[in-house]
């Protein structure tokens, strides 16, 4: 006999034989509710009218099919609503969000920053964000006046969405408009400049590295905030005004507040609607002209050419730019592309070098617009010019960038939403990209490559 004939014999002589039933039945019952599987969210409830209810905690959260990579796409404003309902408010803690500079990858992101410490922070009260003004004679030069926020952002829709969803943090038009807010000697408001980082041990850390202890950094400001020593504690009597020290940007890991949150929170930041105005016009001319060179639905490629005198000295140069981008080109078989760059005498160079290598015609915001259009987009700074550039290169069916520059990308970051809406799981940097864009550059050291950026900039 073999031995597994034995073995029902064995199992029998633990038990007597009229406990077998009992067993056997749950054995079975357990394995055909697992064959089944029925998923919990199909359970249902019934409430004390007869009426079935399915269990709220067992639904997954409201799906938006938005195409969160346009420009004017509307707010999805319950993630943030879900944040804020998670602080612990402070009355009297006032946030000031305008310690930023640079293009549109830097000042987005220095103000989010700042904004999603204010949240975690439990700030009752917000400085309507201003932007501080790069020198037109000098693109290096980034600490100029501060213009208010609709230099760049549509204003009334960022007043909407925080008054909206985040209601306990009350806006300012100006410091001087907190009531009782504190003053110097000289009358000036009193303002005191922390850097998140210093609320945390990060012996060991490099520099650059996000902040680790976001999810502690509430707890630790407040109670720096109510010790007695270092000042009074903030109440509406006697606010306390904090600003962020320059350079505080891809601080926070974004990831880390879920996918919803990370993947809408940057439109709260929305173009202005001249800058929508230019850049539209100049995206349907563009695909209009694609479509006059043989592409049936304006399919163009969008090339972001970053050589200007203010460019980093360790950032690809002109020829390994071009050389990637022209690849692209000759592997997607583009015929028409539309170039950004501040860089003349190089986009003149790209325009002739593209002609000969991939056959493809290369125009600029300035060939798509015209009249007043062109009068007033002559009329924008440097900037300002640059978010036009951004709105077609988002139209654009192939994007190529260069790695490290925060405007190529933040444009990748903001294109990638395409791929999973509301639930976009992060970009994998270094790899061909996610079927719409390519940075040209290097992938291999995470601080010194500059990859911790596609995990600090919300997109």
């Amino acid at each position: 006999m073999s031995i597994a004939s034995h073995i029902p014999q064995r199992i029998a002589a633990f038990m007597p034989r009229q406990n077998i039933l009992i067993p056997t039945l749950c054995i079975v019952s357990l394995v055909v509710v697992w064959c089944l599987r029925i998923p919990s969210s199909s359970l249902v409830w019934t409430s004390s009218n007869g009426a079935q209810q399915v269990p709220v905690l067992h639904q997954p959260p409201p799906h938006s099919d938005v195409d969160l990579s346009d420009p004017d796409a509307p707010f999805v404003g319950w993630p943030l609503r879900r944040v804020c309902d998670e602080t612990t408010w402070v009355d009297g803690l006032v946030y000031i969000c305008d310690n930023n500079s640079g293009g549109i990858g830097n000042v987005r992101n220095y103000i989010q920053t700042c904004l999603r410490y204010a949240i975690e922070a439990g700030a009752t009260g917000l400085v309507v964000p201003k932007i501080r003004k790069r020198s037109e004679a000098d693109l290096a030069d980034l600490f100029t006046s501060y213009l208010p926020l609709s230099y760049m952002f549509d204003e009334e829709h960022f007043r909407d969405a925080w008054q909206t969803y985040c209601p306990r943090m009350k806006l300012y038009n100006d410091v001087i408009d907190v009531p009782n807010y504190p003053k110097n000697l000289d009358g000036k408001p009193r303002i005191e400049e922390i850097a998140p980082k210093d609320y945390g041990d990060r012996k060991g850390c490099d520099w650059k590295d996000q902040n680790r202890h976001t999810d502690r950094f509430g707890d630790t400001f407040r109670s720096w905030l109510g010790n007695v020593t270092n000042a009074t504690p903030p109440s509406r009597e006697h606010p306390r005004l904090i600003r962020f020290k320059w350079g505080v940007l891809w601080d926070w890991q974004i990831w880390k507040d879920g996918p919803e949150f990370a993947t809408t929170f940057g439109h709260v930041l929305k173009f202005n609607s001249q800058l929508q105005h230019l850049g539209r016009t100049a995206l349907a001319n563009m695909r209009s002209f694609a479509r006059s060179q043989g592409a049936p639905g304006g399919e163009f490629l969008g090339v972001h050419l970053r050589t200007e005198n203010d460019a980093m000295n360790f950032w690809p140069v002109y020829d390994v730019q071009a050389q990637g981008y022209l690849r692209k080109a000759q592997e997607g078989k583009f015929k028409s592309s539309y170039l950004a760059t501040g860089n003349i005498t190089e986009a003149y160079k790209f325009e002739k070098q593209a002609m000969e290598v991939a056959k493809m015609k290369v125009l600029t915001k300035r060939d798509l617009l015209t009249g007043k259009d062109l009068e007033a987009l002559n009329a924008l700074t440097w900037d300002q010019q640059g978010l036009v550039d951004f709105i077609v290169l988002l139209g654009s069916t192939y994007f190529v960038g260069t790695m490290p520059s925060s405007f190529s990308v933040y444009m990748t970051l903001k294109r990638h939403l395409k791929t999973g809406g509301l639930y976009t799981r992060p970009y994998k940097a270094g790899t061909d990209g996610d079927g719409y864009s390519y940075l040209v550059g290097r992938y291999e050291q995470y601080w010194e490559d500059w990859l911790f950026m596609f995990d600090g900039m919300w997109p």
